[in-house]
């Protein structure tokens, strides 16, 4: 049964995000600290690097394809989770949730981790030692937490404007490598005399990292306007956006950056930058530290969706379903940043590189297997009604198993162990889900 328009027209003056709010979640996420490091990590592997870019990118397309056809089915929070538990049931349902909860967690540490590096470039006190390092880290977490508290529509305005930010420094890269950039600076295709296949794959992972949060559009779908057309939408139009910035940014450095000096920098667009004269360097610098924050801040949002979808439905704890006045559900974005805070102290004593390192692949890790589930869901879906849907779901399963098996032995255990951890959690606290829920699902 359909409710009375004005209950109608009240549900929808809440619904705090439009097209380009929920596109920059997907955006903002996506371009955090990767994009500024990666022209110094592919330049060893030459030009061949854009067939790796191409390739990631293509899986990274597909992956939206997939979830903004899953999308278009529901309006409920939840994303992977929603999907996947409508496919396969709760086990599954929560398991993915479990994952993608537990990758957020690790992403928000990692990501403040990379702007406290920033930040020391900056203001070199606060780069000091590894106390002053975590500490900063650690305020970021909280500062945006509580912005994120205050409700969804700061946190959503909030990211639309950094993600606008963060954009700005890359363009500006972009026409600098057009206009003064030569490509006799590009890297031969490749130095290394590697196997082909073997250096698309290298290059294929090494960029995986810079997607991960294709999927951050798809989860508010209760506080998005219209969600089953609008999400789609701006997952795959930001996908795209994204690729584009990418390949081109990464095309201007290394036009603008002599390779043999691109493969030893640390700070390959602020080498880039410099033929802006002393206003590059700052540029580059402010552009890192606010698309690291801006990342961060989608990721402390999506720490709190996730759990609250779960709860709703009855397979959590209760608390975390709740929202405060400004809709935020604040239970759940408090345990996040608490659990990420703990992460981020625990890994520090390895030092800023290390810990960097193992947090993203542990994020990225953990990401990948909601991405193969949700691919599943949708081949249970179109394989009889959709055929072309069907291979689309394909390709996109078969990327997210070829990249998790590139996670190594180290991070395959840590993952594992990690699942079945939330194993205790989902028989521990399943319950009956709340009527709203209840309702919502039955629609």
């Amino acid at each position: 049964m359909n409710p009375p328009p004005d209950e109608t027209s009240a549900s929808l003056s809440k619904k705090s995000m439009g097209f380009w709010k929920c596109w920059s979640l997907s955006v903002g996420v996506m371009i955090g600290s990767g994009v500024f490091l990666l022209p110094a990590v592919l330049a060893p592997y030459g030009s061949i690097s854009f067939f790796g870019w191409l390739i990631t990118s293509g899986g990274a397309i597909v992956i939206a394809l997939v979830l903004g056809r899953l999308a278009g089915r529901t309006d409920r929070s939840g994303g992977f989770y929603v999907y996947t538990r409508e496919a396969f049931g709760d086990l599954a349902g929560f398991i993915v949730a479990w994952s993608y909860w537990l990758s957020i967690l690790f992403a928000v540490a990692a990501i403040a981790v990379a702007f406290a590096g920033y930040a020391g470039a900056v203001i070199p006190a606060l780069g000091a030692n590894a106390i002053t390092q975590a500490v900063v880290a650690a305020s970021i977490i909280w500062i945006l937490t509580g912005i994120n508290v205050r409700g969804v529509s700061e946190a959503a305005s909030v990211q639309l404007l950094m993600t606008v930010l963060k954009i700005i420094p890359l363009l500006v890269i972009v026409a600098l490598g057009i206009a003064a950039g030569t490509p006799d600076n590009i890297p031969p295709f490749n130095p290394g005399a590697l196997p082909v296949g073997e250096a698309l794959a290298a290059t294929a992972l090494l960029t995986m990292w810079a997607f991960i949060g294709i999927e951050a559009g798809v989860v508010p779908a209760d506080d998005v306007t219209d969600a089953k057309r609008t999400i789609p939408r701006a997952v795959i139009f930001g996908t795209l956006s994204v690729a584009a910035l990418y390949i081109a940014a990464t095309a201007a450095v290394m036009m603008l950056v002599p390779a043999e000096v691109l493969a030893e920098s640390e700070a390959p667009f602020a080498d880039a930058a410099a033929k802006l004269g002393a206003f590059g360097g700052p540029m580059i610098a402010i552009g890192a530290l606010i698309s690291t924050a801006g990342s961060l801040n989608g990721n402390i949002f999506l720490s709190g969706q996730m759990p609250m979808a779960v709860a709703r439905d009855g397979l959590a704890p209760a608390a975390l379903a709740k929202k405060n006045a400004g809709a935020a559900p604040i239970a759940g974005l408090l345990l996040s940043s608490v659990l990420a805070t703990l992460l981020l102290v625990f890994n520090y004593s390895e030092g800023l590189v290390s810990a960097f390192t193992f947090l993203i692949s542990m994020s990225t890790l953990a990401t990948l297997m909601p991405y193969a589930l949700s691919a599943l869901a949708e081949l249970k879906h179109s394989i009889k009604a959709a055929r072309a849907w069907a291979a689309i779901a394909v390709l996109a399963l078969a990327y997210a198993i070829i990249a998790m098996a590139g996670a190594g032995a180290k991070t395959l255990l840590w993952g594992i162990l990690l699942l079945a951890a939330g194993f205790p959690v989902f028989y521990g606290s399943r319950r009956k889900p709340d009527a709203k829920s209840a309702a919502s699902a039955s629609s």
